[in-house]
């Protein structure tokens, strides 16, 4: 192959990387995996490629090689991602520890929205992306066999038909169709599909829910805040098995073990389809403010925030997002979100 079919083929593969990332995201629920299972797939297809014969599109052929690749990732992995909520009970809120601490690959991770969702494309499939990245979708999927995860990922989030499902995944249409029951049979104890929720509101009105967000917490205004928060909203910190329910609870842990989050400052960015930051807490030493965690919030379709979850990594997780380690700037988060330039994530 000469330098210029290696460049041609090398920016023709790169095409799919993004798509292809969120993919991987879906199935092994963790961005890390998921980005070692593309770089896998391109290594693969590039050694490959003179073998392709082209029966079927690149496009089809990357993503065989991709589910091969994370179907031998699920079967050699030793734990199942999950999230605190799926390992214990709730604990109360005056608990002074944080429990137990599990390495990174046992919980569902965060993923930028723009490592894994086009910009732009049919609204409703728009819609339907978001949904299919967020927090509580992505665990419930790991509760799903390799490959009725996959059935339920390409017929459901990405439109594929049940015959190219088939074809994919080396199965009658048939066993496709029954394994994609199957899939949504559990995805209804677990969480809703993306199909139920494909009509959620879309980027102003996170954005309108999380400046409400900002501005009761950055005030650490807690009466303010209650009135954000669902009734039975949960409170969880990774890596830490530590959770609360109910947003009483979530307000009297913030009031008590986690009262040094008072004065913090945030930023905001675009996690798992959902309204994020990250939060930095008050430097009372050196002055400024230090990164403290990356913050999702799960919200209901009246606006109601469901869940927070607070991924604490900030060595793995700010870079990945484009935050920096330490804040200067006592800007509250909301004037951040407004002066933010349309249609950036």
């Amino acid at each position: 192959m000469t330098q210029v079919a290696e460049t041609a083929l090398a920016a023709e593969l790169d095409r799919y990387r993004s798509e292809l990332t969120g993919y991987c995201y879906r199935l092994l629920g963790g961005v890390s995996d998921a980005d070692d299972a593309v770089q896998e797939t391109m290594l693969r297809a590039w050694r490959a490629y003179g073998r392709f014969e082209g029966r079927s599109s690149l496009r089809s052929w990357l993503y065989r090689i991709a589910t091969n690749v994370c179907f031998d990732h699920l079967g050699s992995a030793a734990h199942r991602r999950e999230r605190p909520m799926g390992l214990g009970a709730a604990q109360p809120p005056e608990l002074e520890r944080f429990g137990a601490t599990l390495p990174e690959e046992r919980w569902v991770e965060p993923v930028p929205d723009d490592a894994v969702l086009p910009r732009a494309g049919d609204p409703a499939q728009v819609a339907v992306g978001h949904e299919s990245i967020r927090l509580a979708f992505v665990a419930a999927l790991q509760h799903l066999p390799p490959r009725q995860r996959a059935v339920l990922v390409l017929r459901e989030v990405l439109r594929w038909s049940a015959a190219e499902t088939a074809d994919l995944l080396d199965m009658t249409v048939a066993a496709v169709n029954s394994a994609l029951q199957r899939a949504r049979a559990t995805l209804d104890e677990k969480s809703p599909t993306p199909e139920s929720t494909r009509h959620t509101p879309g980027e102003a009105w996170r954005d309108a829910m999380l400046v409400r967000y900002l501005d009761a917490f950055e005030r650490y205004d807690m009466e303010a805040l209650v009135a954000l928060l669902r009734e039975d909203a949960l409170l969880n910190m990774p890596p830490y098995t530590m959770w609360v329910r109910g947003s009483e609870n979530v307000v009297a842990w913030m009031l008590g073990p986690g009262a040094e989050c008072r004065g913090s400052r945030c930023v905001p960015v675009r996690a798992n389809g959902s309204p994020a930051f990250g939060q930095y807490r008050p430097d009372r030493e050196r002055g400024g403010y230090f990164a403290w965690g990356l913050v999702v919030l799960e919200a209901d379709d009246a606006g109601q925030v469901t869940g927070i979850t607070t991924f604490l990594d900030v060595g793995a997780w700010f870079p990945r997002f484009g935050l920096p380690l330490r804040l200067d700037d006592a800007r509250p988060g909301a004037e951040r979100l407004a002066g933010r330039a349309p249609g950036t994530r």
